[in-house]
């Protein structure tokens, strides 16, 4: 347990430096998936509580929740039949690992920013996904800058159908 609230308050920290000198410059209220949800719709996201870290080969992930959402964590939820409630939003922020040379035991951080996911319960404006509308964008290592990653709001919906018996949210709350 100290280890994920080790990589978790690590990972907030990164989360703090996400508006970092090399992705100031860009306007991300403009970014918008095509045919899909834009940016902007995820305002206030830097400050959204901590769910958990994930982990990939090579990089590293924060996945938080608006108060909306984290009061259904809270609560137990992802769980079998048991649904989100609406304006539920979540944030998934990938970094590059790289390894602390201050610390006195090896341990893995966040390094460059490759990308911000978001994912939005919303039924009126999604019934075709049960509601659930997703964006991705990811971090060009030319401009620095955040582009768009496919297309409409239901680019992220086939991955999640695994999970649909826990309203297709694959993260769940960990003890704390």
């Amino acid at each position: 347990m100290k280890t994920t609230l080790a990589i978790a308050a690590i990972s907030a920290a990164g989360l703090a430096a996400l508006g970092g000198v090399a992705l100031a410059a860009q306007d991300r209220s403009t970014l918008k998936v095509p045919g899909g949800l834009s940016f902007s719709e995820f305002k206030g996201y830097q400050a959204w509580e901590a769910v958990a870290v994930s982990q990939v080969p090579g990089s590293q992930k924060l996945i938080a929740a608006n108060a909306t959402m984290m009061a259904a964590y809270k609560k137990g939820l992802p769980a079998k039949d048991q649904t989100f409630p609406e304006g539920s939003r979540v944030v998934k922020i990938e970094w590059s690992q790289k390894p602390n040379p201050a610390s006195p035991y090896p341990v893995q951080v966040p390094g460059e920013l490759k990308s911000v996911a978001f994912i939005v319960k919303d039924t009126r404006r999604f019934p075709k996904t049960k509601g659930w509308a997703y964006a991705k964008f990811d971090v060009d290592p030319k401009t620095r800058t955040l582009k768009p990653e496919g297309a409409g709001a239901a680019c992220g919906y086939a991955c999640h159908t695994a999970v649909a018996a826990q309203d297709y949210i694959f993260t769940a709350y960990p003890a704390r």
